[in-house]
């Protein structure tokens, strides 16, 4: 634990292997000065990878509760049956609606 602020902890290092195209994107990206080192690219690619993830979990919680909430409207036997021609009988039913407003 660092004994003053200004201290920082050594931050783990990890070998990594990357494709040459992956290489030379990494270099192309420090060439640029975008970014100082290498590391600094990886970082950044990481927190878009942790980003990505994050909003992949959050849509597929959404849709679970979707999920659960047509469950449960089923077993309540809150249904509505498709069939051809249904789309067709809701739109004359708003414009019916529509029209006495």
């Amino acid at each position: 634990m660092p004994s003053k602020p200004s201290e920082t902890l050594p931050m783990p290092t990890r070998n990594v292997v990357l494709t040459e195209q992956q290489a030379e994107l990494v270099e192309e990206l420090v060439r640029s000065g975008r970014y100082q080192n290498a590391s600094e690219v990886l970082r950044a690619g990481l927190r878009l990878l942790e980003r990505r993830e994050a909003e992949e979990n959050a849509k597929v919680a959404a849709l679970r509760g979707a999920l659960d909430e047509s469950e449960a409207a089923a077993a309540a036997g809150d249904l509505y049956d498709f069939g051809p021609g249904s789309l067709d009988e809701i739109d004359d039913e708003e414009r019916a609606k529509s029209a006495s407003s």
